[in-house]
């Protein structure tokens, strides 16, 4: 008999949905405190939960195997002062369609005036305000994942133009050109929107500093729905102050929440969202979890297992 334990902000909505899929051989415990989790953790082999959350616990499961994340993002868990002797599962081809969303809600609103057209409305001003079509705009991904492939799709789609950056060199739908290595520098200066949807990963920290804004057109617009490792927030405070770049659209920080005291809070283009652009629904991840459960009783290997060294 295995013995699951639930360890998340929404643990009723998971217990529901789990007992619902009448899973075989398991014991589903949803905790509810901490001295609860405490005498559940010992016995747990099995841990569906946010990574955070099971990180503080990590070293209390005696009885291991396996521990399935509700979030895509897994650094807590990542540690290299933490135990590794079980397999780590991510979710994927979840969030792309929620990232996407949130993404071309942002450029839409830019490219339209929306924001501007909305204080026009509460003043009572009549004003057109000139914009341009998508079509023919050069949008970057940093990360072609599948949430980056949804927005190349999504882009394609408007008559964007689509290049990337990544390791190594792909032909992938929807995309014009992939740059790689020392051609970053070039990639950057094509761009009227650039796109990061990097993992936090040692090669991606610090990815987007003043040097590499400088690169960026004057009216070129940054969108991070990644991680917040990837930019240099003061190198950004400055480029947004001195209109190195247009705009700023950021959903991820270094350091969360964001401070009050952060520069960012007040530049009037920077566009800050409370790292919310896209959410774990229980539903999709209970799916995912169902099909590794399948997986795990038949002992094959798992979907989506997570590199520990590689952070993804």
């Amino acid at each position: 008999m295995n013995r699951l334990l639930v360890l998340t902000e929404d643990n009723d909505d998971y217990g529901k949905l789990l007992k619902r899929r009448r899973l075989p051989d398991i014991e589903i415990v949803t905790a509810s405190d901490e001295e609860h989790v405490r005498e559940s953790i010992r016995r747990s082999n099995i841990i569906l939960g946010e990574p955070d959350r099971v990180a503080k616990v990590l070293d209390q499961a005696k009885c291991l195997q396996w521990v399935q994340s509700t979030f895509a993002g897994v650094e807590p868990l990542c540690e290299e002062n933490l135990r590794r002797d079980y397999v780590l599962t991510g979710v994927k081809d979840v969030f792309g369609p929620l990232m996407n969303q949130y993404v071309f809600g942002y450029i839409l609103s830019l490219e339209r005036h929306l924001f501007e057209t909305r204080q026009n409305q509460e003043n009572r001003a009549w004003i057109h305000i000139p914009y341009r079509s998508l079509a023919g705009l050069t949008l970057g991904i940093c990360g072609l994942g599948s949430i980056g492939k949804h927005v190349a799709q999504t882009a394609s789609h408007f008559g964007m133009r689509v290049v990337a950056y990544k390791k190594t060199s792909e032909e992938l739908p929807y995309l014009e050109r992939v740059y790689t290595g020392s051609s970053f520098e070039e990639f950057l200066g094509i761009l009227d929107y650039l796109v990061l949807v990097l993992p936090h990963t040692v090669e991606t920290t610090d990815l987007i500093n003043s040097k590499t804004l400088e690169k960026m057109k004057a009216s070129a617009v940054l969108i991070n729905i990644g991680r917040g490792n990837v930019i240099v927030e003061p190198d950004l405070v400055r480029a947004l102050k001195g209109r190195v770049i247009r705009a700023a659209v950021l959903d991820v920080f270094k350091e969360e929440p964001l401070a009050a005291d952060s520069a960012l809070w007040a530049l009037p283009n920077a566009f800050i969202t409370p790292h919310n652009a896209a959410v774990s629904f229980p539903r999709e991840i209970v799916r995912i979890f169902y099909d590794n459960y399948q997986r795990f009783l038949a002992k094959q290997t798992l979907q989506y297992v997570i590199d520990f060294k590689k952070g993804y």
